[in-house]
């Protein structure tokens, strides 16, 4: 079934208004989720990208599906208080992110900034979801289910949930889910696409060749973009930081550690830190060096969000009856992938998030059984129960 072809469910409740406190609420949420995702993405020495508000968004409207345990955990995971309202900050966020973009007159240039950012969840064509569900679902998340059929042809669904990724970040993201990810076992695909193209509001110096050393102290030859500006700027043991605004509204904020301090800073980063790094700058004049780049990561987080503290949800023990009560529901892995390119005009950013949603199983009591003695057998017909041979083994050496 391919997007042309295919029915949507959605809830006909209105887009509730935005509420700007409760977005400051998601704000907390975002900030500390970007430092657990990072802190355990990062272990290497490699070079990593993620949107947390992609992941975030993704598990929030899980968290609306989610029941007891299950919701709690994914709500820990997110840093909510107990029974608190994510999907008001996540709507008012929405509709905030939704006024940025357009064209900018500045320094006798229009400078353009494109946003776009898209959630839809993907549900097997006979499945029954609750209204209290969908309706959330549509007033604070703008989405509605996408109907796809897993049990006849679960790969032409995977491809179509990938062409609807591929459209909406530019074709950047172009095969998030994988093949085997989905099966005939699936019934559900949630999903979040964001993109991103900025320009900045004073552009950098052509690059010129210059050396970047690495964290195990090698060094490479890279393509340095330099600019000599009034920044905000702040310092702190660990690091140094550097606001670089694009037109529109946006800003790239730099962290760099100081040599030799960049796990010390890693490792004392989280929600409440980040913020400070982040706020505490002022107008500065600044020379400023640094390398164009473009790279992506992807990276399957069912372990990482285990890890994080929401195991549950993607074992048989997992509640998400407030999704649907036909057919007993778990994650059955989040894959997410970003990618991002800056240079000297601007940055280029896009990410999704897929979380795959299974028939549970209940695990059953392991039997060992050993054959290590006389045994029968018999061969039937599996439609009829007709039995087709019998027999005995009695010595399996003659």
């Amino acid at each position: 079934m391919g997007p042309a072809d295919a029915q949507e469910i959605r809830s006909k409740a209105s887009r509730s208004n935005a509420d700007p406190a409760a977005a400051q609420d998601v704000r907390a949420t975002i900030d500390a989720l970007s430092t657990d995702l990072y802190k355990v993405m990062a272990r290497g020495l490699g070079n990593v990208v993620l949107s947390p508000y992609s992941v975030g968004i993704t598990l929030a409207m899980a968290r609306v599906g989610a029941v007891g345990e299950t919701a709690d955990q994914i709500g820990a995971v997110l840093h909510a208080a107990p029974g608190g309202d994510l999907s008001a900050g996540f709507n008012a966020l929405d509709q905030a992110l939704a006024e940025r973009p357009g064209k900018h007159w500045m320094f006798g240039q229009t400078l353009e900034l494109e946003l776009a950012i898209a959630n839809r969840l993907w549900g097997q064509q006979d499945l029954v979801f609750e209204r209290p569900f969908l309706d959330e679902l549509a007033r604070d998340y703008g989405a509605g289910v996408q109907v796809v059929d897993y049990k006849t042809v679960a790969d032409g669904a995977r491809r179509t949930i990938n062409d609807w990724v591929a459209a909406r970040t530019r074709d950047r993201i172009k095969d998030l889910i994988p093949p085997g990810a989905i099966d005939a076992q699936t019934r559900l695909v949630l999903t979040n696409a964001i993109y991103l193209k900025a320009a900045w509001r004073k552009r950098f110096k052509d690059a010129v060749a210059g050396t970047f050393r690495r964290a195990d102290g090698s060094k490479v030859s890279a393509k340095m973009m330099r600019l000599s500006e009034t920044l905000d700027y702040g310092a702190g043991d660990d690091y140094q930081a550097v606001r670089l605004p694009y037109a529109g509204g946006f800003s790239m904020i730099l962290l760099v550690p100081r040599a030799g301090k960049l796990d010390s800073l890693e490792r004392g980063l989280d929600g409440s830190t980040l913020r400070r790094a982040v706020t505490g700058l002022s107008n500065t004049p600044v020379k400023l060096s640094m390398p164009k780049f473009s790279f992506r990561s992807k990276a399957r987080l069912k372990d990482v969000l285990g890890e994080l503290g929401m195991p549950v949800a993607f074992t048989s023990r997992a509640d998400f009856s407030g999704m649907t009560n036909a057919e007993p529901l778990q994650i059955a892995d989040v894959i997410h992938e970003a990618f991002i390119a800056s240079d000297e005009k601007g940055t280029e950013a896009t990410a999704a998030a897929a979380q795959v949603y299974t028939l549970s199983i209940v695990p059953l009591r392991q039997v060992e059984l050993t054959i290590d003695r006389p045994f029968l057998f018999l061969i039937q017909d599996d439609e009829t129960g007709a039995i087709l041979f019998m027999g005995r083994v009695s010595d399996p050496t003659t």
